[in-house]
């Protein structure tokens, strides 16, 4: 009888859709940065892949270290191999992913934080980001002014893309989800001042803008830098190598 294959092809890529450009809020599946998979019978080999080769280090080991973690979760998918291809840092972090070594582990002296700051780093900026595009869409929509929005709650907002993009970043900084907690407020949750909301505000919009900026710019790259590849878009090589036994 043939063997059971528990891990599929879907389940691995499942699992990656999982793992999110920490500023962008999309999967690493759809922005194209998985490069293939391969499956086999002693598991599964991730290749990575990112716009420029001079992406930031301490980014590109977060993407690669999350995609890790997620893989691993797979019931019986075996040995867990990422790897980062095509950056000036790939050999270091290939490396400390193959080794377990952590963050500070893999970049030593080099690393300026941890790992878990480094992520709230992130998030925090996304945060910002989501939480001024969800003001702006109610200001256009609404009589409210900027001088109330400090009242303004998770109750108030209309439904949609934005404000599911905020309740997410409002999870990943541990902020609550309840219908009355204010929007506007820092990464502690602590409520803006009325009076230094609109400074706020325009600080928020200009991190909002500089990420749609990057993003942009990082999609054009990633493009032209692999226009000549078997996997440009967002759709990664697939291969699988395990042997099966004929029933």
């Amino acid at each position: 009888m043939t063997a059971a294959v528990v891990c599929t092809e879907q389940d691995v890529l499942m699992a990656l859709s999982t793992v999110t450009d920490p500023e962008l809020d999309e999967p690493i599946t759809d922005l194209g940065f998985v490069r293939s998979v391969a499956l086999d019978d002693a598991g599964v080999t991730v290749h990575l892949r990112l716009p420029t080769a001079f992406c930031s280090p301490n980014f590109a080991y977060l993407m690669a270290s999350d995609a890790l973690d997620a893989l691993r979760v797979i019931e019986d998918i075996r040995e867990v191999r990422v790897l980062l291809d095509d950056h000036h840092d790939s050999d270091k972090i290939n490396a400390g992913l193959a080794a377990d070594a952590g963050y500070v582990g893999t970049f030593g002296s080099e690393a300026q934080e941890s790992l878990h700051e480094l992520r709230r780093t992130f998030l925090s900026k996304a945060h910002s980001a989501a939480m001024e595009r969800c003001v702006e869409v109610h200001l256009k929509t609404t009589d409210v002014g900027v001088n109330e929005i400090y009242r303004l709650t998770l109750g108030d907002l209309a439904p949609g893309k934005a404000k599911a993009a905020l309740l997410r970043r409002r999870i990943g900084i541990g902020l609550s989800l309840c219908p009355a907690s204010r929007v506007f407020v820092d990464d502690d949750g602590k409520r803006i001042p009325p009076e230094s909301v609109p400074m706020r505000l325009r600080f928020a919009k200009s991190v909002r803008i500089s990420m749609e900026g990057n993003a942009h710019f990082c999609r054009g790259l990633l493009a032209t830098r692999y226009a000549d590849s078997e996997s440009v878009g967002a759709t990664p090589r697939i291969t699988d190598l395990r042997t099966r036994s004929p029933r």
